[in-house]
């Protein structure tokens, strides 16, 4: 499987996360967005960037309340709460916006 960008193939798993991370850029991210059907905005690139660099230094992607958490003290309270990041992420922020961030699929995500 994969998706087509800039006339160029990424490989990615049955369920559209990016195989290779080192791929990634933000043309792809807004590709995998698309096929999530999310609307990107500085908002969410603020999530998909903070995640990349997150993941750069723990080497993992954190499921939904370590992300809370996180972004509540990177960013704000008024970010770091479920509300936020699920109107961002509807269909669920780690699990979303990991996808989109090129990451691979949370632990504990269903």
């Amino acid at each position: 499987m994969g998706i087509e960008v800039n006339g160029n193939t990424y490989e990615t798993d049955e369920e559209g996360y990016l195989v290779n991370l080192a791929e990634w850029n933000e043309d792809i991210g807004k590709v995998l967005a698309q096929s999530e059907n999310v609307d990107m905005t500085d908002a969410h690139w603020e999530v998909v960037n903070f995640l990349r660099e997150y993941y750069n230094e723990y080497q993992i992607a954190p499921a939904v309340r370590v992300l809370t958490k996180a972004i509540g003290k990177q960013l704000g309270a008024e970010k770091g709460n479920s509300k936020y990041l699920y109107d961002l992420f509807p269909y669920g922020p780690a699990k979303q916006a990991c996808k989109i961030a090129g990451l691979p699929k949370p632990t504990g995500c269903v």
